[in-house]
């Protein structure tokens, strides 16, 4: 069978004097002259060894031959035309559904979200407020970004992106700022700590990095989230602990203060993922986070 075709730019004009009713209005659409239009049709008709438009003053009306043609040209360029405009805009990838406890996501995560769309503008993300922590499963999310402390369930990928530092922290609006400012640790012992239950070890555990009695502190005002322990602290209401990355834009910005530093403890952040899900987004999105957190 033979596989001749039409010479595709006549038909390409053809089609369209044939959809549009017109050689000018064809020419339009194809940015090309009246005159270019009407040597690619008579080429077809020449070809074919017959007319395929009738002209009636400054209309024309399609023949036989040509109605064929142009319903069979119309057939074959517009599921081109469609296949075309979506290979040139192609529907937006779902989006990568990321976990985080609320606070991480408040204080971390939204304040780099602009960066975050310039340095990887193909990754589209849904942040989900989301607790997950190792005896959770991650239902619904692709992803989770959390601060936490192995085991691991044996289901999770997990991407380690930076050992966790906590610290106290406080606000030079504290009536005891000057005080504590060059203080040894030991006048913490003195001051009622606010601290929360999301984190009820913070305290102990760095009281114990610093060679203190974890029994001898004394706690103030407790917070059900981490997230209002901070702003607390901000507002000059104590001194609170938190993880070093989460007050870090305070701490440059002077909305607090942190005299002792910050230790390391056992946990890291991290990137968790169900096992052998796969999915591409997922490394350079590490590779992001990592960065984000070694400044």
């Amino acid at each position: 069978m033979s596989r001749d075709l039409p010479p595709l730019n006549a038909l390409r004009a053809f089609e369209a004097a044939a959809r549009l009713g017109s050689m000018a209005a064809a020419a339009e659409e194809l940015h090309v002259t009246h005159g270019a239009v009407s040597r690619q049709v008579k080429l077809l008709e020449d070809a074919l060894g017959t007319p395929l438009f009738t002209r009636h003053g400054r209309g024309l009306a399609l023949t036989a031959t040509g109605r064929r043609l142009g319903e069979a040209a119309a057939a074959a360029f517009e599921p081109l035309r469609r296949s075309w405009a979506e290979l040139r805009s192609p529907a937006a990838a779902p989006a990568l559904v990321l976990g985080c406890p609320g606070s991480l996501l408040a204080r971390w995560m939204i304040p780099r979200m602009e960066q975050l769309a310039t340095e990887l503008p193909d990754l589209r993300l849904h942040l989900a407020a989301s607790e997950a922590t190792p005896d959770a499963a991650l239902t619904g999310m692709d992803a989770a970004l959390l601060i936490g402390t192995p085991p691991w369930p044996p289901g999770w990928d997990v991407h380690r992106l930076a050992p966790e530092r906590i610290g106290p922290v406080l606000s030079p609006r504290h009536p005891a700022h000057a005080r504590l400012q060059g203080a040894p640790a030991t006048a913490l012992l003195q001051e009622a700590l606010l601290h929360t239950a999301s984190r009820p070890s913070a305290w102990p555990e760095w009281a114990r990095r610093n060679g203190l009695d974890p029994e001898a502190l004394r706690l103030g005002t407790g917070f059900d989230h981490l997230y209002y322990l901070l702003e607390a602290a901000a507002a000059g209401l104590g001194v609170a602990i938190a993880p070093q990355e989460l007050v870090a834009d305070d701490l440059r910005a002077g909305r607090l203060v942190a005299p002792w530093g910050f230790t390391e403890t056992d946990g890291y952040w991290a990137l968790c993922t169900l096992r052998g899900g796969g999915d591409a987004r997922i490394a350079p999105f590490t590779t992001w986070l990592r960065k984000q957190l070694d400044h």
